[in-house]
């Protein structure tokens, strides 16, 4: 298992969905930098279900624990450990279902690849619940790249056939608060008030939902990227791809680019308080994997909750026959406005990672 990710800041997460715990470690962290926990509190409670009425019943404090590498509120050139401890497990549920993966879950391909007694309880390696790690360390990167003026904002540009994009010209502090203003992270109330009934709708159906989340970057000194393989989009769309139930990226114009013309797709350039812009941003403030100055501007698909309360048809793999499956347990009708968190953490992440390697942060 590849548990690792970065370059100038090593990511690695380690834990089960419903081991003793879950967390990260980090190396490369400049020494002195100042950890903010209460930041990073606060980062882990927007991940948390508790106090969604859309959201999974499995509760858990999610109380960061820092093991080692800070002494005095900054790092000291060591390792950085942390985790949370999971309390709130059932792994009875998933002991009976050893033999029957679960249509849309890693089951049957992780029992392939690593034996019969890997722990798939919860999902295991393959759960939202690794996310923890991840936002943790985006919370760190986020204090890195703060005094540079580098910010990332993600918020729910749609959920199921409910779309409401935020406009471009929308300050990131006020689309900040905009979507933690409500319980689904969209960028208005219309939009959060119609995307919650979608989803109330879907698990009165014992169904579920996915979305869109996008992420938008300001603030990036241009030129910022390691083209070929670790431009801006390359990374990121690996992390992006990394966060379970992730199922497509774009950048920019995205997929609408391959019905543009060039003349329609082209970005122009101009002179902005002294800076140089582009009037319009199809490129998504990124051209040849560098950063042009302009926001970097991702959006990322994410499928529908694969534990569903409907009776599905899978079959068990011991004997051989077809068989009906419900699925119990607690589950989020829609994982969309957690998703957006940690891949707001994920951005913050990899800029960081990047703005080390280019020699942007000290």
């Amino acid at each position: 298992m590849t548990m690792e990710f970065g370059r100038r800041l090593r990511l690695a997460l380690f834990g089960t969905s419903h081991g003793p715990e879950v967390g990260l470690t980090l190396q490369g962290l400049p020494p002195g930098t100042a950890i903010d926990v209460a930041a990073i509190q606060r980062e882990l409670d927007r991940r948390r279900p508790v106090g969604r009425s859309l959201a999974s019943r499995r509760h858990e404090e999610d109380a960061l624990i820092v093991d080692r590498g800070v002494v005095d509120g900054r790092t000291d050139g060591g390792e950085f450990r942390a985790h949370v401890a999971n309390t709130d497990v059932r792994r009875e549920p998933y002991d009976r279902l050893r033999d029957i993966p679960r249509p849309g879950h890693a089951d049957y391909p992780a029992r392939r690849r690593y034996g019969p007694d890997a722990d798939l309880s919860g999902g295991g390696i393959f759960s939202g619940r690794m996310t923890v790690g991840l936002v943790v360390a985006g919370a760190i990167a986020k204090g890195l790249l703060a005094p540079k003026g580098v910010r990332t904002v993600g918020y729910t540009r749609s959920i199921g056939e409910v779309d409401a994009v935020a406009p471009e010209e929308l300050e990131l502090d006020e689309l900040a608060a905009r979507a933690r203003s409500n319980e689904v992270g969209a960028a208005t109330a219309g939009a959060a008030e119609a995307m919650a009934a979608a989803i109330a709708a879907a698990r009165r159906d014992g169904d579920s939902l996915g979305g869109v989340v996008e992420v938008r970057a300001v603030g990036l000194p241009v030129g910022l990227g390691e083209p070929f393989f670790d431009s801006i989009e390359s990374l990121l769309a690996h992390a992006y791809f990394s966060v379970p139930a992730v199922k497509g990226v774009e950048f920019g114009s995205g997929f609408a680019a391959s019905r543009m013309r060039g003349s329609e797709h082209n970005d122009p350039f101009v002179l902005v308080d002294g800076e140089v812009r582009t009037r319009t941003n199809h490129a998504g403030g990124v051209l040849g994997g560098l950063a042009t100055g302009m926001p970097v501007v991702a959006r990322i698909a994410v499928k529908p909750t694969s534990s569903i309360a409907r009776p599905q048809t899978t079959l068990n793999v011991a004997t051989g026959e077809p068989t009906e499956l419900v699925v119990t347990g607690r589950h989020d009708p829609c994982i969309v406005p957690r998703a957006m968190v940690v891949l707001e953490a994920v951005t913050a992440f990899v800029l960081a990672d990047l703005a080390l390697a280019g020699g942007f942060l000290p």
